[in-house]
């Protein structure tokens, strides 16, 4: 998909964009997903330390969401690393950072001092989500399991 840019040498970039989207779009994908296969991993690793940290955010059921959470977590990296159900997999990531930030980055909540910490995660989060909204227009690219099983049908 070729755009027009407001300038003539910004069509360098466009070109370059053009001919290597499948690689970018790889890239992105294993950049986005790798901070939830790393993060997910972590929580499997060590459920209780996260349900006492769900236990002091005031979630219901701190258990149940501590068991719930890491594998989905994980879950989603695979799938946005390997690019197997990419847009099924970038609606669930930008939903579940959309509710991991309404209830753990509500920086206005948090007392001074650590409220720059958790500003920058509050937009560290925005930013995933808006890799996860673009990831679910653009698709998984050529380099996916997605694509390739499209190919043997």
């Amino acid at each position: 998909m070729a755009t027009r840019t407001s300038h003539h040498v910004l069509s360098y970039t466009d070109s370059f964009a053009t001919s290597s989207s499948d690689t970018l779009i790889l890239i992105g994908r294993v950049l986005l997903g790798w901070i939830f296969l790393t993060l997910g991993w972590g929580k499997i690793g060590n459920m209780a330390a996260f349900a006492g940290y769900l236990t002091s955010l005031g979630v219901p059921a701190p258990g149940l969401f501590a068991t719930i959470v890491p594998p989905v977590e994980f879950l989603i990296g695979v799938a946005l690393v390997l690019g197997i159900a990419t847009r099924y997999a970038s609606i669930v990531c930008f939903l579940f950072v959309l509710v991991a930030t309404a209830l753990a980055h509500r920086y206005w909540e948090f007392p001074a001092a650590q409220q720059v910490a958790q500003y920058n995660n509050f937009l560290k989060n925005l930013s995933i989500m808006g890799g996860a909204l673009l990831l679910f227009v653009a698709g998984p690219g050529r380099f996916s399991l997605d694509s390739w099983m499209a190919g043997r049908r």
